[in-house]
């Protein structure tokens, strides 16, 4: 049976987070369990994974804690395990404590309280997104909270994919006014599983971003929804082993590679090591490619 991997998060304020990182890292080796987890004193972000029955325990002694107890957690197989018994899709185990548990450097920005961010987008779950849409037509706007390198593989279609290398990006290309002529439109975040969206869409209305949502659960959630049918196209690009996952058969490729132009939704690093870009590139064509970055005219 293959390993499974569980994606999560929660804001909600936390008084110790040294004393919550003990013991998510105390529960974890008990269990046998891989991944990296973020805890910050405004919540938890973390992907974990291992055996099944490792797994459920770790998913009920996590809700035992009262701030985490309706964290919704998002389950997907893993790749398989290695000969210590480990996920293969996890080197080590990693619990840190950071000032955000996702980097938008601007942790004096947010707010949390006991429901989450305070003054986000509006939620939307995946048949609520299609009814806005079949509201509100081509006036709604799909807005990327992810890296560039990501929609590459996978976005919603017609998106706009703003033109950043990490997340710590986004604060400057709002502040900037790029998207400014958006601002009366019907916004629609969207991301991985959801956490990106949470304080992007939170950026954005106190930028004025008049009518901002966040797709609930992120695409993961609408996935699962979904699959293939819907109005998402190609691979989703994941942070653990299997680098990229589909909803099912059938899924297109919208990824191109960049040395021969063939279909693929793979993704290898930039030659530089320290470039931190990820580049579309086939396997046929090799496991290392020279972004536009550090291409030579």
């Amino acid at each position: 049976m293959l390993p499974k991997i569980l994606l999560f998060y929660r804001f909600t304020p936390i008084a110790d987070p040294d004393a919550v990182r003990l013991w998510q890292r105390d529960l974890c080796e008990l269990l046998g369990l891989r991944g990296r987890i973020i805890i910050s004193e405004h919540g938890i972000n973390a992907t974990v994974g291992g055996e099944m029955a490792a797994m459920k325990t770790y998913v009920r002694k996590t809700k035992q804690y009262a701030p985490f107890a309706d964290i919704d957690f998002k389950w997907s197989p893993g790749s398989g395990f290695d000969d210590s018994g480990g996920s293969l899709d996890f080197p080590r185990l990693s619990v840190k404590v950071r000032d955000e548990i996702v980097t938008f450097g601007a942790p004096e920005e947010l707010q949390v309280d006991g429901a989450g961010v305070v003054g986000g987008g509006a939620r939307l779950k995946p048949g609520e997104l299609h009814k806005l849409v079949a509201e509100r037509g081509d006036d709604v706007v799909f807005f990327d909270g992810r890296n560039a390198f990501e929609a590459e593989i996978g976005r919603f279609r017609n998106a706009v994919v703003p033109d950043v290398e990490t997340t710590r990006d986004f604060v400057a290309e709002l502040d900037a006014g790029r998207y400014d002529h958006l601002k009366e439109k019907p916004v629609v975040t969207y991301c991985t599983g959801g956490i990106r969206c949470e304080v992007l869409s939170s950026l954005m209305r106190s930028r004025g971003f008049g009518e901002v949502y966040q797709l609930d659960g992120g695409i993961v959630r609408y996935g699962e929804t979904f699959g293939n049918n819907g109005l998402w196209e190609g691979s989703l690009y994941v942070f653990d082993g299997r680098e990229a996952t589909t909803f099912g058969r059938g899924a297109a490729v919208i990824g191109q590679c960049g040395a021969c132009g063939d279909a693929t939704d793979r993704l290898v690093n930039c030659d530089d090591a320290s470039c931190r870009r990820r580049t579309v590139l086939c396997a046929g064509c090799g496991d290392r490619a020279v972004c536009s970055s550090h291409a030579v005219a």
